[in-house]
């Protein structure tokens, strides 16, 4: 019985592998073929690549113009502050104007902008810069440090040897229609008239302030402090100059902006009686700009245009 089942069993066995044999050649070629198949298939996993550069305004066309949302908040803006950007002109290579004693305006913008948000930021307020450093910023960089902070004023600083006292500019742009999206170059179109009551107060805060007496209210009060002005001071009254013009950078920011240029103060005779390298002449025009800013702040927070934070809507 045992050499019949071991016969039987290997004539099974050897029955199965002529059977198996071929049905093990048919699924040997499918998986040949499928394995073809799957070789000339994409894959289905994601390859990494390195993410775009984002595209610089330069290089976008007329038919897709860069945009900027000017709907767009930060969480500093979101913190409910009344924020307040200053952008040093100038850096790195680009030293500006060349000013008293061989000095570049980069040199004294700086320190104009070092001084005011030290001023700002004692008072309360949420103060950004666009460089703490000598480092060189293209107008476009600048307004892209300035868009996300909706802030509630930006200045722009600027030192000159042509002309006298203080000058204040605000964009040539026409008044447009503020939308979620504006065109990146003509930006500041959609804020140019709340610039130019910005450039007003500020104005106004050089005329009331600046070598005159003090005043009973916060601001005049205020600007007499940071400018040493008060009763019974002798001081050289800063003369302000208004105008408009094209501002790179400024063009392209989302806020109320205005460039404050710096020049020396003249005589008669248009001879320098102070340059702009004076530290307290720099001491004077930090401080009005300072009560300017106050001034600011509170037309704002009376005419409701910004809400109680002083941030856009």
């Amino acid at each position: 019985m045992g050499r019949l089942n071991g016969k039987a069993m290997q004539s099974a066995c050897s029955g199965r592998a002529e059977l198996l044999g071929p049905v093990l050649a048919i699924l040997f070629a499918c998986a040949v073929g499928l394995g073809a198949v799957a070789a000339q298939a994409p894959s289905t996993t994601p390859s990494k690549s390195a993410p775009p550069s984002p595209a610089s305004p330069d290089s976008s066309s007329d038919s897709n113009p860069r945009a900027v949302n000017s709907s767009q908040t930060s969480p500093h803006a979101a913190s409910g502050r009344f924020v307040v950007l200053l952008d040093a002109a100038h850096g790195g290579d680009e030293g500006g104007a060349q000013l008293a004693n061989g000095t570049a305006e980069k040199t004294v913008t700086l320190a104009l902008s070092v001084r005011l948000r030290s001023l700002l930021a004692a008072r309360g307020f949420q103060v950004f810069t666009t460089r703490e450093s000598n480092i060189k910023l293209t107008p476009d960089q600048r307004a892209e440090i300035a868009n996300p902070l909706n802030a509630a004023a930006c200045l722009s600083l600027h030192a000159t040897e042509a002309g006298s006292g203080v000058h204040i500019f605000v964009s040539s742009q026409e008044p447009r229609e503020q939308t979620r999206f504006l065109a990146w170059k003509t930006a500041q179109g959609a804020f140019v008239t709340r610039s130019l009551r910005l450039a007003s107060v500020v104005n106004s805060a050089f005329e009331h302030n600046a070598g005159s007496s003090g005043s009973d209210s916060e601001g005049a009060s205020a600007s007499a402090s940071y400018s040493g002005s008060g009763s019974g001071s002798d001081v050289t009254p800063i003369p302000v100059t208004l105008g408009r013009t094209a501002l790179q950078g400024v063009d392209s920011m989302t806020c109320p902006a205005v460039a404050v240029e710096m020049a020396p103060i003249r005589g008669d005779d248009r001879k320098v009686v102070t340059d702009v390298t004076d530290p307290q002449y720099q001491t004077r025009v930090v401080g009005v700009l300072a009560a300017a800013i106050l001034e600011w702040q509170t037309d704002l927070d009376t005419s409701s245009v910004f809400g109680s934070t002083g941030r856009l809507p």
